[in-house]
């Protein structure tokens, strides 16, 4: 699987930014989807997953009720919605693909990575 990240940039506190991750060479709807992020100076975190059949999702509490992590099959294609965005936001975001479907926060349990995605939140 190759996954390709898009949708960084710089966003004022409070503001909003849509985060897309599109998936090929494989099955994507077989997938459990993440997202991580690395601020500078700090390991790479867990931030939100979506499983497949399911779609059950599972999010960091730091964003939690501020960000959706969403998947559309037929497109290939995983989103992270996020809203309310603070300055601790500020990040390189990863995309990820995965077969397990336990233990989602870790980084270990995803196959495939994308290339990452910067987003910067100004105070």
């Amino acid at each position: 699987v190759q996954l390709q990240a898009s949708g960084g940039g710089l966003v004022r506190a409070g503001g909003s930014l849509r985060l897309s991750c599109a998936a090929s060479g494989r099955t994507f709807s077989r997938y459990v989807m993440g997202w991580f992020r690395r601020a500078p100076g700090k390991e790479r975190e867990f931030v939100a997953a979506i499983t497949w059949i399911t779609r059950s999702t599972l999010y960091a509490d730091s964003v939690k009720g501020r960000f959706t992590i969403s998947r559309d099959d037929a497109k290939d294609t995983v989103y992270l919605q996020m809203n309310t965005l603070k300055p601790e936001d500020t990040a390189v975001y990863y995309c990820a693909a995965g077969r397990t479907v336990d233990q989602v926060t870790i980084t270990g349990n995803y196959d495939y990575w994308g290339q990452g995605t910067q987003v910067t939140v100004s105070s």
